[in-house]
């Protein structure tokens, strides 16, 4: 299984970004999708997950900022980012775990946030 994002890059204090992830390969139906992320020096953290397409679940610092989505029949997540800070700034990875609790991850989108 591989996970492929995109949608990273360079944004001013205040923008918008949208990330996608897509999965391919033999996924046995994700059960658990989610993004990631880790700055310079700091441990990764859970930004947000969503559970069989419904159930959300963020970071307390991105509540009302970001919004995840999923479409399961594409195997495929996003996370919509608004209102961006400088504190945002990290790789953020993608995330699945299918229905028999095997992990997948991303290989990471620089995502960089200008005052």
């Amino acid at each position: 299984v591989q996970l492929v994002e995109s949608g990273g890059g360079l944004v001013q204090a205040g923008g918008s970004l949208r990330l996608p992830c897509a999965a391919s390969g033999m996924l046995f139906g994700a059960n658990v999708m989610g993004w990631y992320r880790q700055a310079p020096g700091k441990q990764r953290e859970l930004v947000a997950d969503i559970t069989s397409g419904v159930s959300t679940n963020y970071l307390d610092s991105v509540k009302g900022r970001f919004t995840i989505s999923s479409d399961n029949a594409k195997n495929t997540v996003y996370l919509q980012m608004s209102s961006l800070k400088p504190e945002d700034t990290a790789v953020y990875y993608c995330n699945i775990k299918d229905v028999y609790g095997h992990i997948f991850w991303g290989q990471g989108t620089q995502v960089t946030i200008s005052s």
